[in-house]
């Protein structure tokens, strides 16, 4: 057994427990993260060609980390969905000696970003196993997401993620995760009774750590080599708290949450 599967077998819930299984989309179905590294080159080179190449990582940490945390200022309503984005942009040129991102030049940039990243949405290795398997143990799965629904439907489509209705988006109840109420009202949804549902998502914060204080049980997906940082960042220790546990993929789920 590996160390990630020992962290994660403590207080592993009692087989035939688990009911249901609620899926973040973003960096635990699809790998966004892949998507955002490919639409950054694409802004580098038509934005800031002087930047060379070899500098792309550190910009996709820049556009992930979000250290100023203007896209959780979205999902807490507080600011609008373009205009977050807007300002990680700008934010990403300023670091890298690019032009300005105001008014007049963000919606080529946004045709040039969102271009790329939508053409770029796949899921990961694991998933089609994974939600196989759930189905045939009867377990029911959905999606609750810090995205909008119909964006987050159009990702998992494009991906080729069948099966995973998207429950619970920002746009539900006006705000996302870490709130309880969204979690609970993804349960509501799939039909589930949250202390026999399993929440599976990226960040230890608001995916597993949240999920657990809703009473739900918490899983944080740590994918080796793509961590976040800033607001999101996670250590081992993140999953040393009762209700959650940490793998690094998801073909560990199902031993995980006692599943056959």
């Amino acid at each position: 057994m590996t160390s990630s599967a020992v962290d994660a077998a403590a207080e592993r819930p009692a087989a035939g427990t688990i009911e249901g299984v609620l899926f973040d989309v973003d960096d635990t179905l699809v790998d966004t993260r892949g998507a955002f590294g490919d639409a950054v080159g694409a802004v580098r080179r038509e934005f800031m060609p002087d930047v060379p190449a070899s500098r792309e990582p550190e910009m996709l940490a820049v556009w992930r980390d979000d250290v100023h945390g203007h896209y959780r200022a979205y999902t807490r309503g507080e600011l609008a969905f373009d205009e977050q984005r807007r300002r990680r942009a700008d934010e990403l040129h300023a670091a890298f000696g690019g032009p300005r991102v105001d008014d007049d030049l963000y919606p080529r940039w946004l045709e040039v970003f969102w271009g790329t990243f939508a053409a770029s949405w796949r899921a990961h290795d694991d998933v089609a196993a994974t939600l196989r398997a759930l189905v045939a143990a009867g377990v029911r799965v959905g999606s609750v997401t810090n995205a909008r629904v119909a964006l987050q439907e159009e990702k998992l489509a494009t991906a080729g993620v069948g099966g995973v209705p998207v429950l619970v988006g920002v746009d539900t109840l006006g705000f996302g995760k870490p709130d309880p109420r969204v979690f609970l009202e993804g349960c509501r949804l799939l039909g589930t009774d949250p202390a026999r549902t399993a929440y599976v998502g990226d960040e230890p914060d608001i995916d597993a750590r949240a999920a657990a204080k809703a009473g739900l049980v918490g899983v944080w997906v740590d994918r080796p080599g793509v961590r976040r940082e800033g607001p999101s960042a996670g250590e081992p220790d993140d999953a040393a708290v009762p209700g959650v546990h940490r793998i690094t993929g998801l073909d560990e789920l199902r031993g995980v949450l006692g599943l056959p």
